[in-house]
């Protein structure tokens, strides 16, 4: 069963296309028209093995916000129509990863009841051309459209730039546990018998 998805999204302020296999390498195409935003999917795609495609056009000229979110959006979409009814994935992901000073928790659950809890700061207003505070905003949008219950806690850190890619990294990790197929499960993982 090919776990892939294929999921556009225009508007007026944005175009976006995303491609994802669940069960790939780690191998990525991504331009979204902000480099720092599109290193952090990067690390996303290859820590967590996922292949993926992002192209975003959107308008940069007011500022970020809309390119990040709506790429939130229909990642979460993508992830969504990927994993189908969810029949014999693990459900439940997290990892704790550190990226040299800065230690990041990861927990999720593909349970299809959408919540966010997000814990972080960061010292700075951006990271390259991405806004610090967009980092919430891209996370809630992915778990709302994905229908994930998602918690991202930064426990310590002081550079930006690492507690920025050690969020998306740890996100990675826990998603590839999350969807990972476990023989010994044959239906879905819930007592409701539907995720």
């Amino acid at each position: 069963m090919s776990r892939t998805a294929e999921v556009k999204r225009e508007t007026k302020e944005t175009q976006v296309t995303v491609r994802l296999n669940l069960d790939g390498a780690g191998k990525s195409g991504i331009d979204t028209g902000i480099c720092f935003f599109d290193h952090m999917l990067d690390g996303f795609a290859r820590h967590g093995l996922f292949d993926l495609e992002v192209e975003c056009r959107g308008d940069l000229e007011v500022d970020c916000h809309h390119s990040i979110e709506d790429t939130g959006i229909v990642l979460g979409s993508a992830i969504k129509q990927a994993l189908g009814t969810k029949a014999g994935i693990r459900r439940y992901g997290y990892f704790l990863l550190p990226m040299d000073e800065a230690l990041v928790l990861c927990a999720l659950d593909l349970s299809g009841r959408p919540y966010f809890v997000y814990d972080a700061a960061f010292c700075g207003e951006r990271c390259g051309q991405m806004d610090t505070q967009m980092a919430r905003e891209f996370f809630y949008a992915v778990s709302y459209a994905a229908g994930m219950n998602l918690h991202l806690k930064v426990l310590y850190g002081e550079n930006d730039h690492h507690i920025m890619e050690a969020m998306f990294k740890a996100f990675g990790k826990a998603l590839d546990q999350a969807v990972c197929l476990d023989g010994r499960i044959n239906d879905v993982l819930s007592t409701k018998g539907v995720l």
